[in-house]
């Protein structure tokens, strides 16, 4: 990473909201005394456009409540 995508911690604490509003796509490293303590990246998606976004992606094959082992809760072990 370049010295553009690398920003010291207080530079971020002072400038957050305008750095977050223009995030790199290969997002931000964080300094604290000249070492690197945190990376920001953007988030692939929009919330919005999660939703959904598995839909006819997979199949679900069987009973997915259930672990196939038939089992009675109610029963008294005792008998």
């Amino acid at each position: 990473m370049n010295s553009e995508t690398t920003i010291s911690l207080t530079r971020f604490r002072r400038e957050i909201h305008s750095l977050l509003d223009n995030l790199p796509p290969d997002g931000l490293i964080i300094t604290k005394r000249g070492r690197p303590v945190a990376q920001i990246v953007p988030c692939p998606m929009k919330p919005e456009e999660m939703i959904g976004y598995l839909k006819d992606k997979f199949e679900i094959h069987g009973d997915i409540y259930s672990t196939g082992i038939t089992w009675e809760a109610t029963k008294d072990p005792n008998e």
